[in-house]
This record gives structure tokens, sequence and C-alpha cells, in this order.
């Protein structure tokens, strides 16, 4: 049997100190195999969004234990979690986070030749072509639509093809309709890259989506 791609034991966070010193999260354990689609669904301040950032090493648990794509990131130095992440993770997040100096293709193109990725120009523009911008290349994120930009944070979250995606909330700056578009496009992508999948959400229309949706109230987990 494969290693999990998220395998998390008895998480632990806590935020701030003396007074406002805060549990975030209080003993999360959750899997994810390859293929898998599971949704973390739960209201704004549950401790989604931490949950995320310690899955990606983003932030640092205070207790329990984190492997990703079948490695223990506990001890992990910061240059090779980044190697680990540059490997085998995509993240899409609500923001966009396009850089605003670049086209679409720089944006996800740059990444690929950073990571001395064969041809980077050539996969980004496939990349963008799979989520209906082929045409729009050469279109800085100014000029871009909402549900656009995010088409191209997509792109390039899958262009390296990593093993593991994380969305984090990928429809909160969108109105429902793009909204429900993007969600198509994001688990449309993840299957066709047989890409494990985990989305941060409050909303249980984008939770219904995935195979597996676990809840998440006041720090805990349950199924």
């Amino acid at each position: 049997m494969s290693e999990p791609l998220i395998d998390l034991q008895d998480i632990r966070l806590t935020l701030g100190q003396g007074d406002v010193r805060t549990e975030i999260l209080k003993g999360v354990s959750l899997r994810l195999d390859a293929g898998e689609s599971v949704a973390v669904l739960g209201p704004s301040g549950s401790g989604k969004s931490s949950l995320m950032a310690i899955i990606a090493g983003l932030e640092r648990a205070d207790a329990g234990h984190v492997r990703l794509a079948g490695q223990s990131i506990d001890g992990m130095s910061e240059d090779d979690l980044a190697r680990l992440r540059g490997r085998s993770l995509g993240i899409i997040l609500q923001a966009f986070h396009l850089l605003p100096t670049m086209t679409a293709l720089e944006n996800v193109s740059v990444p690929l030749e950073l990571a001395g990725a064969d041809d980077p120009r050539g996969r980004a523009a496939f990349e963008l072509a799979q989520v209906g911008l082929g045409h729009r290349l050469t279109h800085y994120p100014a000029q871009l639509s909402g549900g656009e930009q995010q088409r191209v944070a997509i792109a390039r979250a899958t262009a390296p093809r990593p093993r593991l995606l994380l969305a984090d909330e990928p429809t909160g700056n969108l109105d429902s309709t793009t909204g429900a578009g993007i969600i198509d496009l994001l688990f449309e992508r993840a299957g066709a890259a047989g890409a494990g999948l985990l989305v941060i959400t409050h909303d249980p229309a984008v939770a219904a989506r995935a195979g597996r949706t676990v809840h998440m109230t006041d720090g805990r987990l349950a199924a």
C-alpha cells in the first residue's frame, strides 16, 4: 500500500502569548491518499487555513507529526521543505497571488524555469490552454477578470505535475456562477493529473464535490 500524500497525527498549534494565547488546532489527525479528494468544511475562524499552512510546511506545529508525500517534515529544514513543495505540491489561494508585472504565460512559466523544468514556456502554454486561456497568454493580471486570474493560478499550480493540490477557499473572491466553473475546473485538472486534492472551504456546495468531507469546528476535525 502506497504512502498517503497527507498524514497528520494529533496536530496541535497555539498562537500568541500570555492573555492572548489561543489554541488554534486541538489534536487534529487527517489522512489523504493518492488520487483522493477531501474537503475540509467549516466556518471562518475554525482553524482551516492554519491546518493547510501546517500541511504545506508554512507553519510549524507545536505538537504532533506531519508527513507530506511520504516524508516526515517535522524537523525538515526550510530549504528541504521548499524543495519538497516544489516537487510535490501545488497551492491555490483565493487571493490568486499572481505577479502583476508578468503576463499569464510568464506567471506560469517562470516557476517552471526556476525549478529547471524542460520547455517551461511550452508547458505553461499547454496548461493555460487546458484552463481555457490559450488566447490570453500575453495578458497581464490587471487585464484579466477574477475568474481568469484564478484559472491562471490553477494552471500555475498544475503545470509542475504535483502529486498533491491544496486549495484554500479558491472561490472566495468570485461570484457564485464564476466560482462554480472554477470548482469544476479544479476537480477536472486534479483528476487529469491524478493528483490528490484537499479543498478548504466554508461552502457546502463546494465540499459536496469532494469524495470525502471532514468538518472543522473550533480547531477539531470530525468526519
